[in-house]
């Protein structure tokens, strides 16, 4: 592994924080759930996603104290001598199979830095999924990488290679009528993919087209913080990249023809 991303402050920040929030999780346990719905049925919320977050905003806060946290379950926490760094955290991504235990489920925490003009340029990533075992990471300019949590292994990721067998990732909303949309567009797409996946965790979904295991993925109505970390992971594995230019919109990673990427009324 390059010096520069082992060394790199703010990538060894959302490192730290995300192993922390996935160590809640790794204490899974279904009688200390105490489920309940979010913005519609199965939109499910569960202590362990507010054990986790918590965990993760104690880890960026103790080195990084002046720094503003943007999260899903709880308020964003904005200091008042703000250092221009914004962390973006998804605790679980993936509740629905934390869940159901279907292992696909990870605490996501991302980083990025305000410039003079006011944009925000994606920094640093860390996404760590305590029952896969794995932990994928890349920083600004430095690469993206998959630690496997078992054996230690390090590998840097270069995304898909163009082939014929194509398989792209997706993922489908709460809302009926946004899924019957989401469903249109799809049947546009198939043409370009030997099949579908559907894996339930928009951050982890980022992390296999990085690592080249789908060849793409494309989902309408994601939030922040479900693509936050796993969208630079990809992008610094090389692959075409595409966060929404509006709320809601497409990410996109790998191999996916843009132009059949509609909106609602299109």
């Amino acid at each position: 592994m390059d010096k520069s991303i082992s060394h790199d402050p703010l990538v060894l920040v959302a490192r730290r924080a995300a192993a922390a929030g996935a160590e809640v999780l790794s204490r899974r346990d279904e009688s200390q759930f105490n489920l309940n719905d979010k913005s519609a049925a199965g939109d499910w919320v569960t202590d362990f996603d507010r054990a986790s977050e918590e965990a993760i905003r104690a880890t960026i806060l103790t080195s990084r104290p002046n720094d503003e946290l943007t999260g899903e379950e709880f308020p964003s926490a904005k200091p008042s001598h703000p250092s221009g760094v914004r962390w973006s955290i998804d605790p679980l991504d993936g509740t629905t199979n934390f869940v159901r235990n279907i292992a696909y489920y990870c605490s996501s925490v991302g980083a990025c830095q305000l410039e003079e003009d006011g944009t925000e340029t994606w920094v640093a990533a860390a996404i760590v999924a305590p029952a896969l075992q794995v932990e994928y990471f890349a920083g600004k300019s430095l690469g993206a990488w998959k630690h496997d949590l078992r054996t230690g292994k390090l590998t840097q990721l270069t995304g898909p290679v163009d082939s014929a067998t194509k398989i792209l990732g997706t993922g489908f909303g709460y809302d009926a009528e946004r899924r019957q949309f989401q469903a249109r567009v799809l049947e546009g797409m198939l043409e370009d993919y030997v099949n579908v996946r559907r894996i339930g965790s928009a951050a982890l979904d980022l992390c296999l087209v990085a690592e080249g295991a789908l060849d793409a993925y494309a989902e309408y109505g994601t939030q922040e913080y479900d693509w936050a970390a796993g969208a630079l992971i990809a992008e610094e594995a090389g692959c075409q990249v595409g966060r929404p230019a509006a709320n809601p919109g497409w990410q996109y990673a790998g191999l996916v023809d843009t132009a059949k990427l509609s909106v609602p009324g299109n």
